[in-house]
This record gives C-alpha cells, structure tokens and sequence, in this order.
C-alpha cells in the first residue's frame, strides 16, 4: 500500500503544472515521515470522485484533492462528453459551434480553476464565455440558456468551509446534470488519458475564450425585476423598509443591492462580510442555514431597527432570514418556513391577480415539510415531490414543459435547505430572487397590519404546525464510507417498529427507485401519526443525514400546546437517531 501510494505521488507530481500543488506533494514524498506517510495516503488512497453533481474536496496537491490537475482532467472528461453527445455541433466552427459557459466564487483557487477549465474547453473546440470576477451559481444558470450554451460550470464549494472548493456541472437547459448525462460524464472523466490544453493568449486570439460580465448580469437582473408581482407596491412603500444584508464574504452583493436598490429600497449590507474572501474570516461556516452566521448581521439589524436580515451563502444559491419579534430581538425563519411563506404568497399573489393556471403545482423535495403541501392545497394547486437536490426540481420543470405526468404548470420549486426557485429562466435555487421577493413580501404583510412571523401564525391556524428535526452526523477518513454504508444496511435489513415511541406503518426505500422516483440511497419511515423520518448518506460530504417532519393541530390548547407536542416527538426521535449513530 506505501509504495502504491508513492507511486502515485510521484505520478501526480509529474503532471501537476501548478508549482504550488506541485510542491505540497513534493515536500510530503521527501519528508519520509509517519506523519507525512499519513496524510499522502489521505490524498492518494482514492481519486476526487466526479460524482453525479460534479467535484468537491479539499484543495491541495493530489488526486483526492481539488487542484488544477484534477479540474483540468474532469473537464476534459465533461468536454469529451459533450462533443460526443452533440457531434454535428462540434463539427461547426462560428455560429452554432458547441459554448460553455464559467462562473466562480470567492473560494481560494476559484478564479484559477475556473480559467483552467475554461482553456481545456477551448482547447477542446468549444467556445467558452469566462465571468470576468465572481458571480453566483443563479446567474450561471441562467447564463447557460441565455447564451445558448451546451453546458456550464460554477466553481464553487457553496456553504463548506474555507478548505474546500468543488464544481458543478450543467446541462443545456440550465440545470445540474442528471442521468442518464450525469453517468456519462462519470464514464469518461473515469477513462481520461490525455488532456487537451491550450494557452489563455491563443484561446482569446482564435475565439474560443470570451469574457463577459455585464452582457448576462444586466438582463439577469432584470429578469428578477420581472418576477415581482406588485411593483408598485414597492415603488410606494419601499421607503418604509429597512433591510440588513449580508452575502457572507460571497458573491450575492453586486446582484442584492443592484435588484434592490433599483427598486428604492434601503439596504445595508455588513461592511466586514461585503467583500469576497475565501477564508470567510468573520464565521465559522458561510452557511445561512447556520445561526451563527447572522451574528453580525442581526446586531446590525438591531442597531438599525431593520425589518428583516437576510443572508445569502457564498455563491448566492442559498437564502435565510432573520425577522424582528415581539420580545425585541430577532426570530431566525428555518428553511422550512420561508419555503411555507414563499409559497403562500406566491399563491396568495397569482390567485388575487387571477393569474393561477388550473393545473398549477409547486415541487419540493422528499425531505422538505409536508406543510408546503397543504398550503398548495388551500389554494387549490398541487404539490409534486422529487429527491433532494435542484437538479431534480429542474428535471420535474423540464418534464411538465414537454407535456409529461399530466403537464403541470411549474409555479415554485423549493427545498429545507434555504433553498428557493421563484421563476423558470433560473433551474437551480437562486438566494437573488428570493431576496427581491421577501423584500415584497415583507411590504406586502405589513401593509395588513402583519409581520411574518404573523403570517405564519395565520397558516399554522389552517395547516397545522408543523416542526422539523435534522442531525447531521460526520464519518471522516478513509473508513468512512463503509461506516455510513453500514448503517444504511442495518436500517434496511432491520427496520425499527418505532421510533420515538410512534409506531411505522410504512418504510419507503428508494435505493433501486420508488412510487415514480429515480433509484437513490434515501430511507424513509412513515410513522402512525403523519410524521416522516428521512436518512440519507450526502452526496457532497462523509455525513449521514436525518430528517424528521411532523405536525400536531392546532386545537383548544392553542399554538402553544401544538408546539409543545411537535418538541415531545421530535426530541424522542432524536434520542432513538441518536442511539444508533451516537452524538
């Protein structure tokens, strides 16, 4: 195994062209030590899987590993794919010639790996469009059918720590791939020999690089404008509305203060975390999702009396707020609940304007709160579920445009994770729309007397209230693997009858597909009371994930009694996870 792995460290070493990637290798082979032993088997011991969303991992020199070798080999592979899917494309030189397109983020080595992909494509024949600085994933979408494009990359980890950095790939229509694309893709990164290169000087000369900016960010914006469904609402009452807003050291603050700027809006954005930086200084994870992260944000939502605090992570996908409560201080809205508040004024807003099409339906994924679907339902639309992840409410909004499953009108797509789609020119989660809509929103309540929170008072009273759990819980190292594996099989060769004391009445595996859903290694329990437990291994980290989503009426005790019930479930669900995973 030791030799095996200096084999490969020498293999690396001699094709990284990057001298420092290079070099980290280099000083660990000449160490000799336990100690350097240890962490070259850590970056040889496997490749950096090109998984069905793209790269993700640490940077640093070696093939388990994000570096320029490693970007450079997976595009090749993605560019090889793409010539074969579309050969009377790439035989075309000029119009009608395969195009990429690239954007990147803040993270260290973005804006090299971004143009290192960006000359492997170009040397490749196709011609490439560069985002001349950062911009975030939404845009890239949109870029892609904007221009026309066959397909497209973000280089980006989104909400991970500074030490890692990772890329997705697109498709044509401007979502992350899905099979049978994705499996493809895998297929020939897997069997890359040779990759082709090219210099930034001849690929500019010939054509093939272009570097663009404001050709997509302005009618980018626009578009967001466009999606806004009382403009003159805001244009009345923006005055009355003080936002706090942070892009965590990312990329959302060009495109949040620009939309809403334009539209006389006040925001401040948090001076220490407006600028790009990939050490992300002022947190310990860029992640919306985590509280923590809105730290800053929140005393300065306090120190200026602001009516909401948003928060987008790094490459501006992901969107979470905090709104001001009733004790003085400021209410963090969960994934869950802004995806309910979306979506009821989504609703709400195409019903009053008598815009809502008959056969109109949003799309969450399996993991997400089953209370989205009941506010579907009271305003008589429906609720279509799909697997975790963009890629596939993309893949559902794709489908329902070519007439298939009954041809649905897509209104909104949304997950638990912070993430929110409010239009059909975007087919990923896009933080900038759903900032501009909140913005509307917020105007909207308070001009009936409402605050958020308020509001999702009103549709606990008509829904139910409903409450989630996640636990998260990390499998590091080279075992890792096998560990999750093996608890994933124990769940399925021997199923609990309980859990939290609440009897299972149905256990829905969708490893090999299930009732209409592609084949992924999801568990689900259906407990007797309507409460839903999810597990499923992520497909980006070395973690397992639960979720857990239940609801309790809201009777003669009131909310407060609701809650209270909804906390007993899921406290005693979380013991039983937890015996099984340990904390």
């Amino acid at each position: 195994m030791k030799q095996e792995i200096l084999e490969r460290a020498n293999d690396y070493i001699k094709k990284e062209k990057d001298s420092h990637f290079r070099q980290e290798v280099e000083k660990l082979v000449a160490e000799g030590t336990d100690a350097a032993q240890k962490e070259l088997t850590d970056r040889f011991y496997q490749n950096l899987e090109f998984g069905t969303g793209g790269l993700r991992g640490v940077i640093g020199g070696g093939y388990n590993r994000m570096n320029a070798l490693v970007v450079k080999s997976a595009t090749q592979g993605l560019a090889t794919y793409i010539i074969k899917t579309f050969p009377q494309k790439a035989a075309v030189k000029g119009d009608g010639c395969l195009k990429a397109v690239i954007a990147f983020d803040s993270r260290h080595y973005s804006a090299e790996f971004a143009e290192a992909a960006a000359l492997i494509f170009a040397a490749n024949g196709i011609k490439t469009y560069l985002f001349s600085a950062l911009r975030p994933t939404p845009e890239l979408s949109f870029a892609i059918r904007h221009l026309g494009c066959d397909t497209g990359i973000v280089v980006t980890a989104s909400h991970n720590p500074p030490k890692y950095n990772g890329y997705k790939a697109y498709w044509n229509d401007g979502s992350q791939v899905v099979p049978p694309h994705d499996e493809g893709i895998i297929d020939e990164v897997n069997a890359v020999k040779e990759i082709k290169e090219i210099s930034r000087k001849e690929a500019l000369d010939k054509g093939l690089l272009v570097i663009i900016d404001k050709e997509v960010d302005e009618p980018y914006q626009a578009m967001v404008k466009t999606r806004l469904f009382r403009p003159e609402l805001i244009k009345e009452k923006a005055a009355e509305v003080k936002i706090v807003y942070t892009p965590l050291h990312g990329t959302g603050a060009l495109h949040v203060e620009k939309v809403l700027g334009d539209l006389g809006l006040k925001v401040i954005t948090v001076p220490e975390q407006r600028e790009g930086n990939g050490d992300f200084p002022t947190v310990s994870f860029p992640n919306p999702e985590e509280a923590a992260a809105l730290d800053m944000a929140i005393k300065l939502g306090a120190k200026e009396k602001a009516d909401v605090v948003m928060a987008t992570d790094p490459d501006a996908d992901r969107f979470g707020i905090a709104v001001p409560n009733k004790e003085g201080g400021f209410t963090l809205v969960t994934g869950n609940q802004m995806g309910v508040l979306l979506a009821d004024y989504i609703f709400l807003s195409l019903k009053e304007q008598g815009r809502l099409p008959a056969n109109s339906a949003m799309v969450n994924s399996i993991v997400t709160t089953g209370m989205q679907k009941k506010v579907a339902e009271h305003y008589g639309a429906g609720c279509v579920e799909c697997l975790t992840g963009f890629k596939w409410i993309a893949s559902v909004m794709r489908k329902w445009e070519n007439g298939e499953d009954g041809g649905k009108h897509f209104v909104y797509g949304t997950e638990e994770s912070y993430g929110y789609l409010v239009e059909t020119e975007v087919r990923d989660k896009d933080g900038i729309s759903a900032a501009a809509l909140t913005a509307e929103m917020t105007l909207y309540w308070r001009g009936k007397g409402k605050s958020l929170l308020d509001r999702l008072n009103d549709l606990y009273a008509i829904c139910g209230y409903w409450q989630e759990l996640g636990i998260s819980k990390y499998f590091q190292g080279p075992e890792g693997p096998a560990i999750m594996n093996g608890i994933m099989e124990e769940y399925r060769k021997n199923p609990p009858k309980t859990l939290g004391g609440i009897e299972i009445t149905k256990v829905r595996d969708i490893k090999n597909g299930a009732d209409g859903l592609p084949p992924s290694d999801v568990l689900q329990f259906f407990l007797a009371d309507g409460t839903v437990v999810s597990a499923r291994p992520s497909g980006t980290e070395p973690k397992i994930k639960f979720y857990a989503t239940c609801c309790a009426i809201v009777g003669s005790g009131g909310l407060s009694e609701a809650k209270a019930e909804a906390v007993r479930k899921l406290d005693a669900i979380n013991k039983d996870i937890r015996s099984v995973i340990g904390d």
